[in-house]
């Protein structure tokens, strides 16, 4: 525990869990806004991800989850408690909670039984258990597996969008984040 940490290394375990959690971040980002260098950004280039379908290595579950969210209209992950476990100066067991749902377009054989805009969500509850290991300063993910809880798949009568005066997400390239980043940071 950092009450028993000096002062100076208690704060340096302060800024490596904010390290650890801006990657879960951003892979999380990353997926909804399907920012893909985004996604790369939180493993070390040697990393392994174990995903249910997808057992490998980060370049193959990169190019996995482009095609598994080709046609995603929504994606959206919340991110619940991440329990930080330092196992040595270099080294933390990391345990997060994670809601996410994705809207995408029914499928040929499914839109017999659906209305003309119907869509089908996806929602999975989980956890990401994670080995970090930090390199070269910086805190990524080196092995990861998930371990879901609980999946359900539901019609979305309508799809995403309503009508009204409304910012919806969108997964191209101009959500209103890349607008607003573009504008800020230009």
């Amino acid at each position: 525990m950092s009450k028993d940490l000096p002062s100076s290394q208690a704060l340096q375990r302060l800024l490596d869990k904010d390290q650890i959690r801006d990657a879960i971040c951003r892979y999380a980002q990353g997926v909804d806004r399907g920012n893909w260098d985004l996604v790369r950004s939180g493993y070390h280039a040697d990393a392994f991800d174990a995903h249910g379908d997808y057992q490998g290595g980060v370049d193959g579950f990169i190019e996995w989850l482009r095609k598994r969210f080709d046609g995603v209209d929504n994606s959206m992950h919340f991110l619940g408690q991440s329990l930080i476990e330092f196992a040595g100066p270099d080294l933390a067991l990391v345990e997060t909670y994670f809601v996410s749902r994705r809207l995408r377009p029914a499928t040929e054989s499914e839109r017999a039984a659906l209305g003309p805009s119907d869509a089908i969500a996806r929602a999975g509850w989980g956890r990401y258990v994670d080995r970090f290991e930090r390199r070269e300063g910086e805190w990524r993910v080196a092995h990861r597996t998930v371990v879901l809880e609980a999946i359900s798949s539901s019609v979305a009568k309508g799809g995403v969008r309503t009508q009204g005066p409304l910012t919806w997400g969108d997964r191209n390239g101009n959500d209103r984040l890349d607008t607003l980043r573009a504008e800020l940071f230009a």
